[in-house]
């Protein structure tokens, strides 16, 4: 289970999601039942059914940045930035595609941005400016939502579109901070959501999803691989839920790993960077709504931490011979 290669398999292209089906809740969804070991095959739209009684639903509610865009140095090459995340002092980390130095100024559209640092893991710390005047990571979110592009994931092979703005984003998104949705949440329609809130105790908390969330395990030994951290804040009443004996559902792996962060260190707030696999099991969410993930991934070594490697590759292997659908626009399972 240390071994990256034990969490590889193999996905048809076909079953990589390249557009959410409609409505959200018609989405499959796979249910496992750990006590029992038994497999059940519906659809989202009937999740009420399965999850348990007397259970505490926690959900993420960050936001995503328009946070790709395109422009020009000054040397006049095209370069493409995708924000990763704000730094302080207004300096913002990001990654560009398009060589660049210190110093380094790019204009896009309203604004520019000047290259202050190199970082070895391949991001670039600048600054963003507008009429010479440094922006602030509000101010900067403002001009993004004109002249920005939804981030969509890597393997979603396409440019986004304007109906991207709406499907890549939860319903009660409502602090901005991820270039990353928390997937998980995209398959609940007003209806549903309604729904459960009449018959289960929500919450929410936040995880600000960075681009480390793609970035592959590369190493032999997934012990060896380095944890990207996220900032997090915890509100009042999802601590206490937290801090409770009651029964929790995370919707999504942004909120477990928040979760058990927060109960490990006993923090509300800063950055997480836990990683939870098979040798570091969660030890406060008793149940997980999660989509299939990328082979040799952290997020498919999270869903080994709740049932093992071995099962994980024979339900994603189940879910590929029923063309379940993959990644992110993808379909859903249910861990009870």
């Amino acid at each position: 289970m240390l071994k990256t290669n034990t969490y590889d398999y193999n996905l048809p292209q076909n079953l990589i999601a390249l557009r959410p089906v409609k409505p959200a809740s018609s989405a499959k969804l796979l249910v496992y039942n750990r006590i029992t070991d038994t497999i059940i095959h519906t659809t989202f739209e009937n999740i009420l059914d399965f999850i348990p009684q007397n259970t505490s639903i926690l959900f993420n509610d960050t936001k995503v940045i328009k946070a790709r865009i395109f422009g020009i140095k000054d040397t006049k090459g095209k370069v493409e930035l995708l924000l990763n995340r704000p730094l302080g002092g207004n300096t913002f980390s990001c990654y560009i595609k398009g060589k660049v130095h210190i110093n380094t100024t790019i204009t896009f559209e309203t604004i520019k941005c000047k290259v202050v640092k190199l970082e070895e893991d391949g991001s670039r710390v600048v600054k963003f400016y507008q009429n010479g005047i440094e922006l602030d990571f509000l101010e900067l979110v403002e001009v993004l939502n004109k002249i920005g592009h939804i981030p969509l994931p890597p393997y979603i092979n396409r440019e986004d579109e304007k109906s991207d703005t709406k499907d890549y984003q939860t319903l009660w998104a409502s602090n901005y901070g991820a270039v990353a949705a928390p997937t998980a949440s995209l398959h609940f329609t007003p209806q549903l959501l309604k729904k459960l809130q009449e018959q289960y105790e929500t919450s929410y908390l936040t995880l600000h999803v960075g681009a480390g969330t793609f970035k592959p395990v590369d190493c032999d030994d997934i012990l060896d691989h380095p944890m990207h951290s996220e900032y997090f804040d915890i509100s009042r009443k999802t601590q206490n839920i937290i801090n409770s004996d009651k029964k929790i559902l995370a919707v999504g792996t942004t909120v477990t790993r928040t979760i058990e962060y927060s109960y490990k260190t006993k923090q509300n707030k800063g950055e997480a960077n836990i990683f939870i696999n098979p040798i570091n099991q969660p030890k406060r969410v008793d149940y997980l709504l999660t989509n299939f993930h990328f082979p040799k991934s952290t997020l498919i070594m999270l869903v080994a931490s709740f049932i093992g490697v071995k099962r994980t590759l024979e339900i994603y292997d189940e879910a590929i011979q029923k063309e379940y659908r993959f990644y992110s626009y993808g379909d859903a399972m249910l861990i009870l």
